[in-house]
């Protein structure tokens, strides 16, 4: 481990503000790049037609789970490296860092297995069966490749929590890039279809990994040095990373439940057509959600050095003016969307084949831009939650965002309303917006009832 404090430890200990600043934009550029990797896959594979672009959204959900699972591993990581530095234990932090890489390794591995085999019938469960074939050639891909999503993850938290926001972030960015290059050369050049677009996706996702393993235990020139050979079982750090790591994963395993749920509704009510314009659709929201995620990751290693040092000030900035800027971004992106929406659309329908899909991808858009206006209040109470190491309270509010509100106004707009597939729509909406609000409001009455603890 090197000596001496960087300039990236004083900042993200000393200079809320600035850290969140200069951490938030990198995380964001990478998220948009990330997210385009679904943006991509969806616009190449939508040329085949509604049926393709079905099985790759069945498969998405899932898709997305894993991602939730490695970056929830990573927050766990993040916040407990950032408390040890803030707390100038930076033997601990170190050693957490070479244990975050040891969990890593081992939830790909069991991961991986278990998932291939309960693949096909998780697939058909929730109404893949018309494009089950599909679904499986792009999913079995996929899943074999899901180490290129957990190591990133688990390297970019580590570079993030001691402010090497390049490191963690630009190799991110690449991944995007390659999928770009790859994605129509697999899918038509070489015929691959739907196989072609996983395939590109994995191959995106590993070439900058393998960069990142270079920096971290080649180069070896970190804050933080990451020596394999000094690895001992220390199972209370294994205990403190899940302890924020474990809830933060099942908070996007609940998100990825409810988009499945939305999907079998879809089905139900207006057919295979309807979650191939939902998956669309989606793809464009989760472009918007990037600037709160980032926004809210770049809290998090803020605020964990802020928790560490007891400084009651800066996890409180770290918290307002995180969810200021988030409240900003938001508003802008969703007004966005929301006027520009027809031609937005016609990424997803421009084909013969897709066309079909414009009205309805219109309309879903201009309902759902609105999820992202309220959203930065609930992810930064979540993310600020998260770097105190209270991962049981940030998954109670995600449980109340979206396990029980987007699902109870869904449920009731869509069916007890007749409102259909619009339903669906307003009702996740409606859920988001409250249980964001409900969010914000608690995680400040949480702060100001246990001030003692920082004097």
């Amino acid at each position: 481990m090197n000596d001496n404090k960087t300039e990236d430890i004083d900042l993200i200990v000393n200079h809320p503000k600035k850290a969140i600043n200069k951490l938030a934009l990198p995380i964001i550029i990478s998220n948009l790049f990330l997210m385009l990797n679904n943006i991509i896959d969806g616009i190449w594979v939508s040329g085949l037609g509604p049926g393709p672009l079905a099985a790759v959204g069945f498969m998405t959900p899932l898709f997305l789970a894993m991602v939730g699972l490695a970056n929830g591993l990573g927050a766990g990581s993040n916040s407990l490296i950032a408390r040890c530095i803030g707390a100038e234990d930076y033997h601990g932090a170190g050693n957490s860092a070479i244990h975050s890489i040891m969990l890593s390794i081992i939830v790909t591995i069991i991961a991986t297995i278990v998932i291939l085999i309960i693949l096909k019938p998780l697939l058909l469960m929730i109404g893949a069966g018309d494009v089950i074939d599909a679904s499986m050639a792009y999913g079995s891909i996929v899943i074999l490749g899901i180490f290129s999503i957990f190591l990133p993850a688990m390297m970019s938290a580590i570079f993030r929590s001691q402010g090497e926001i390049k490191r963690a972030s630009y190799p991110l960015m690449f991944t995007g890039i390659i999928n770009m290059i790859l994605d129509p050369i697999f899918i038509y050049v070489l015929n691959w279809g739907v196989a072609g677009a996983a395939l590109a996706t994995v191959i995106a996702g590993t070439i900058p990994m393998l960069l990142m393993i270079y920096w971290m235990f080649v180069k070896r020139d970190s804050f933080l040095e990451v020596k394999m050979s000094e690895y001992k079982t220390n199972l209370t750090i294994y205990k403190d990373i899940l302890i924020v790591g474990i809830p933060a994963s099942l908070e996007q395993f609940i998100i990825s439940f409810v988009s499945i749920l939305m999907n079998y509704w879809l089905t139900l009510l207006s057919g295979t057509i309807a979650v191939a314009a939902y998956t669309a659709t989606w793809r464009l929201i989760a472009l918007g959600i990037s600037p709160s995620l980032g926004i809210g990751i770049a809290a998090l290693t803020v605020g964990g050095a802020a928790y560490g040092a007891k400084n009651y000030e800066n996890l409180k900035t770290a918290l307002t003016y995180g969810a200021k800027l988030g409240l900003i971004a938001s508003t802008i992106i969703c007004a966005c969307l929301f006027i520009f929406a027809e031609p937005l659309s016609f990424i997803f329908s421009y084909s013969a084949d897709s066309s079909v899909l414009g009205p309805r991808l219109v309309e879903a858009l201009r309902i759902l831009s609105f999820f992202l206006l309220l959203m930065p209040l609930g992810v930064l109470a979540g993310n600020i939650f998260q770097s105190m190491g209270k991962g049981g309270l940030s998954l109670l509010l995600t449980v109340l965002r979206s396990f029980i509100l987007e699902i109870l106004f869904a449920a009731l707009f869509a069916f007890g309303f007749h409102m259909l597939d619009v339903g669906i729509y307003a009702g996740i909406v409606c859920g988001m917006a409250v249980g964001s609000v409900i969010g914000y409001i608690y995680v400040n009455y949480y702060l100001r009832k246990h001030r003692d603890y920082f004097n």
